[in-house]
């Protein structure tokens, strides 16, 4: 005996190993270690036999003929890997994830399919590969079986799942203080398994609601509009803005008093006007108009004799007030 091929197969058995030498015409016995097994003569030089089954290891394979025992070459038994984990077990369309693969037997693994693709991998140890996860092999969102194969088989498959790019396509409401606490509805596609929202750079608290909703609460922000993504195991997608409006501040009134019949025209002075959207005079809401980011006219509402508070109403918030005096016409 000079050579066998191949020389390991599965436990199980049943593989053709072709047997090489000399004066292998007469042969009446091939075994596997003390296992004999069928085989059939091509000629001197070759015979063609059935691997019996085996267990995990080394044995010795022999040709025995009237003439004697051959020397012994081995043939290693390889038992089927199989996996117990896969983490993590979702990732991007695109790929590029690494995925470990956890099981038995993986030492001598000769390949890693998602579905039917082959992906690249690295043996580290009996129990342990890593694997760089490929495109999604059906180009759709959802599971492929991930498989190991080594001489002795192949293993049977865990799930792996390909998740979509999530999108944003609305933001209710739009805008709100730069101290932050507005609860935003963010609508879209692909937003299960959410891990993180951000505001621009500030991460937010939300919640889940289904594939197409999310709530957040709006984290502190002085950016003037605060890009919102979303990250999922699908990757970060985004499309949708936050305005961080500043709290408005009143300085000055002129005048600051005026009849109970109201009518008077007034100019509000301070800062962060440019997204008020209402002045008031005490309870009573004000016809205004904004002029700059520094100054609003308002007309007076009526109202009965005495002071009220003036204050305007911005997204970011309400304004601190200042005293308007509506003084009673006298009477003769």
């Amino acid at each position: 005996m000079t050579s066998l091929s191949p020389t390991q197969g599965p436990t199980a058995g049943g593989t053709t190993v072709t047997l090489t030498g000399t004066n292998l015409g007469d042969v009446t016995t091939v075994r596997f270690g003390t296992t004999a097994t069928a085989f059939t003569i091509v000629s001197a030089t070759q015979i063609t036999a059935t691997a019996p089954p085996g267990s995990d290891g080394a044995v010795q394979v022999t040709a025995i003929s009237p003439g004697g025992t051959s020397g012994g070459l081995f043939y290693f038994y390889v038992a089927l890997p199989t996996l117990t984990g896969v983490s993590p077990g979702q990732g991007t369309m695109a790929g590029g994830n690494t995925v470990t693969l956890t099981g038995t037997n993986l030492g001598q693994a000769t390949t890693v399919r998602f579905g039917t693709v082959a992906a690249a991998f690295t043996v580290l140890s009996g129990t342990q590969i890593s694997s760089t996860a490929p495109s999604a092999p059906a180009g759709s969102p959802g599971p492929a079986q991930v498989t190991v194969t080594n001489p002795g088989g192949t293993s049977g498959g865990l799930p792996y799942y390909y998740v979509a790019l999530p999108t944003l396509t609305g933001v209710s409401p739009g805008q709100g203080p730069t101290a932050g606490g507005t609860t935003v509805t963010l609508t879209g596609t692909n937003l299960l398994n959410a891990t993180t929202v951000r505001f621009g750079a500030a991460a937010a608290v939300f919640s889940v609601v289904s594939a197409t909703q999310i709530t957040a609460v709006s984290p502190p922000g002085s950016t003037r509009f605060a890009q919102i993504t979303v990250i999922t195991p699908g990757g970060t997608g985004g499309g949708a803005a936050f305005q961080d409006v500043a709290l408005p501040t009143l300085t000055d009134l002129s005048p600051n008093q005026g009849p109970p019949t109201g009518g008077t025209t007034v100019t509000l002075t301070g800062t962060n006007f440019v997204d008020a959207t209402a002045v008031r005079f005490g309870t009573a809401a004000a016809a205004f108009t904004i002029v700059s980011a520094t100054q609003i006219t308002a007309t007076a509402p009526p109202g009965s004799a005495g002071t009220v508070q003036v204050t305007v109403t911005s997204p970011g918030g309400t304004s601190a007030g200042l005293t308007y005096t509506r003084i009673a016409l006298p009477g003769i």
